[in-house]
């Protein structure tokens, strides 16, 4: 069989298994958080609640994995509070952010002082599948169950499999690009 025949999945098998004994070297963070500072990227809130607690936290690091299973992926710094909450839970919900919700983008970023599970009395919030805080404004939710999560250097990987979608209003996104929310 050629790498043609193959499906994509099969073809990846293992390709971000292997780690080179080595020290990782790369550009100067600084250098690159001002590079990163202009790849435009949604904001969402993600949550979670369970055993652990609720908790939250903004995040542009989101992207999706596959289609079928429908998985996605959070990035989250291990030093965040949020990160053994929504690592003892098993469960996660990705809120995309409308154009106007650049406060609740703030609050959950932490910039506001406001701790935790105190984050969500600002919001209309509900549940789906998996018991994570779904917020009704939000363009679109994504309700997971945490299938594996990875450490790679400061943050964790979380690989959630879609459990439920729920569409919001339509209209305009928030982004984060050069520093600032947008409007897209």
């Amino acid at each position: 069989m050629s790498w043609i025949d193959q499906r994509p999945d099969d073809a990846m098998d293992g390709a971000f298994t292997a780690v080179g004994p080595g020290p990782v070297t790369s550009v100067e963070p600084l250098v690159f958080r001002e590079a990163m500072s202009r790849l435009g990227a949604a904001v969402h809130v993600v949550t979670t609640a369970g055993v652990a607690g609720k908790s939250g936290f903004t995040a542009t690091a989101v992207c999706s994995v596959s289609d079928q299973p429908a998985m996605l992926l959070v990035c989250l710094n291990r030093r965040s509070n949020s990160a053994p909450v929504l690592s003892q839970n098993g469960v996660f919900c990705v809120n995309t952010l409308g154009a106007d919700e650049e406060k609740l983008a703030d609050m959950f970023a932490g910039r506001s002082g406001i701790h935790l599970d105190e984050r969500f009395s600002v919001g209309d919030w509900m549940t789906l599948k998996t018991g994570s805080p779904v917020l009704a404004s939000a363009v679109i939710a994504f309700d997971c169950q945490t299938i594996e999560i990875k450490a790679v250097a400061s943050h964790n990987v979380i690989f959630g499999a879609v459990q439920a979608v729920r569409l919001g209003p339509s209209g305009p996104a928030l982004v984060y690009h050069e520093r600032l929310y947008k409007k897209v």
